[in-house]
């Protein structure tokens, strides 16, 4: 086994977790809404046709805020068709999926359902096809008290108080020609500051975020980001990023660095908003929402035999591997290490649609391989990024250079004196690793939690999982130090807990 050593120092610290970085998404594209979240009929449905099996996956899961209603549906979107009685909605053509849309499911059924699994909701405005207008209207339909046409159709909608939708984002990749309604970085820039104004002014409290770049190999990026920060810049309090990963190429070793492509994003995005804060002497700091991130590739071939026009199709369903999981660990590490401006992140999607949770029409829901990493991320990384210092083997990859095997971030939760180290062995073989805690490990347990599987191919199902977490034996922290195993190929969570 190679020797490892991690260095923590409550001293050294990064930035404090904003809750938010643990989101999600749900768009309607494919299942995710209807047989997702959405059944009626199902055994486990409750009286507003939700599926209780899958609320206490997602409260399980520990999502903060849940995104909503896309993505690209979102840019040819009018929600007052998913609003009133819905003897009265239309069905529609959905272009971005080419599917069709019933409009069962629309703004106050999704409220009613962040309600119940216990989220905050995150919703977009379309400025594809629509503008100001709409987005203002939206606003004073979700937030206004009463005393308005629009907030008393509310009201008149069987929705009495107001939503009190505190975050939105100002439409969805406006830089990709895939999008309707594509716009340059200027025409879009225009648009979104004018949006965000009357929206702000209807009112203050909310958030917004900015549209930033689909992908860190937009041919637009990274100017994109400094023209829309340019106009945006005092009207918005986030800019986005979107990344996605696969591994085509079944190269485990090169698949398992692609978190290095998400810092990299992270830290020429921040450079490119602190060029603008400083250009325009702007006392206000831009922050970062990377609200689309996750795996995204085994389902490619399938999605292209799908007849289009339909209701519903089984579009983006990816099974998520072993390997997968392993990643996903990583970029949740690499988030971490960036909390001091990543403040939102929204795993892409949440329930069948490229997502830690899949359901069976009529059948069992069940947790995906990358289910876990999330979950252990969203209920322990509580307070403050700490800096750790890592000293372990590389390995050469052809993108990146020399890659560490070990991934590690430390987090301390000073209300629970509690410090949990997550780490990824990207390597076949097992890790031997010290781990130096200083003052931090003061009489002291270490729990260790560990995701391992032999075969990185291996898969999560409606019959059971191959791949689960497991909790190894406790040991003690000896004058500050504790020596631990890491399985080859594993994800864990090794949490520091005070004994006295």
């Amino acid at each position: 086994m190679n020797q490892t050593r991690i260095v923590v120092n409550r001293e050294f610290t990064i930035g404090e977790i904003d809750p938010r970085l643990f989101g999600s998404f749900l768009e309607h594209l494919g299942r995710a809404v209807y047989e997702g979240i959405y059944e009626p009929g199902h055994p486990e449905a409750d009286e507003e046709g939700f599926r209780r099996d899958v609320i206490s996956l997602v409260r399980e899961l520990g999502a903060t805020v849940v995104r909503y209603p896309g993505g690209n549906f979102v840019s040819g979107y009018n929600w007052e068709d998913g609003v009133g009685p819905r003897t009265e909605r239309p069905r529609r053509l959905d272009l971005a999926w080419r599917s069709v849309e019933t409009n069962e499911v629309g703004l106050n059924e999704f409220v009613q359902w962040t309600r119940k699994a216990g989220v905050d909701p995150y919703l977009a405005v379309n400025l594809g096809t629509r503008g100001a207008e709409e987005a203002l209207a939206l606003v004073e339909y979700c937030n206004h008290p009463s005393g308005t046409s629009r907030s008393d159709l509310r009201a008149a909608h069987g929705f009495r108080e107001p939503h009190g939708v505190k975050l939105w984002c100002l439409g969805n990749e406006m830089d990709g020609p895939w999008q309707i309604g594509h716009r340059t970085a200027h025409e879009y820039a225009r648009v979104a500051t004018e949006t965000a104004k009357v929206m702000k002014w209807a009112d203050p409290t909310i958030e917004l975020v900015a549209c930033g770049s689909s992908g860190r190999n937009m041919a637009t990026f990274p100017e994109w980001e400094a023209t829309v920060l340019d106009h945006t810049y005092e009207h918005v309090d986030y800019v986005s990023l979107h990344s996605y990963y696969g591994n085509r190429d079944n190269d485990l070793p090169a698949y398992l660095a692609r978190s290095l492509d998400m810092d990299a994003f992270i830290r020429s995005v921040v450079s490119v908003a602190d060029y603008v804060k400083a250009r325009r002497r702007s006392a206000k700091t831009i922050n970062l929402a990377f609200d689309e991130w996750n795996v995204w590739f085994h389902s490619n071939e399938q999605d292209r035999k799908i007849e289009p026009w339909s209701v519903a199709p089984p579009l983006l369903e990816d099974v998520y591997t072993h390997e997968d999981a392993l990643l996903v660990g990583c970029l949740l590490i690499t988030m971490l290490k960036h909390a001091d401006r990543v403040k939102i992140a929204c795993l892409a999607q949440l329930v069948n649609v490229i997502a830690p949770i899949m359901t069976v029409r009529g059948g069992l829901a069940w947790r995906q391989t990358i289910y876990y990493p999330f979950m252990h991320a969203a209920s322990l990384a509580r307070g403050t990024v700490l800096q750790t210092r890592v000293h372990c083997a590389t390995y050469d990859t052809r993108d990146f250079g020399e890659v560490d095997l070990l991934e590690s971030v430390a987090v301390h939760d000073p209300h629970e004196a509690v410090t949990t180290v997550f780490c990824v062995n990207r390597g076949r073989e097992a890790l031997s690793v010290d781990i130096d805690l200083g003052e931090l490990g003061t009489e002291a347990k270490l729990l260790h939690t560990t995701l391992a599987h032999d075969d990185p191919k291996a898969t999560n199902g409606p019959d059971g999982e191959q791949v689960a977490p497991a909790a190894l034996k406790e040991r003690m922290v000896t004058n500050g130090t504790v020596a631990v195993t890491l399985a080859g190929l594993s994800w864990n969570v090794l949490r520091v807990v005070p004994t006295r």
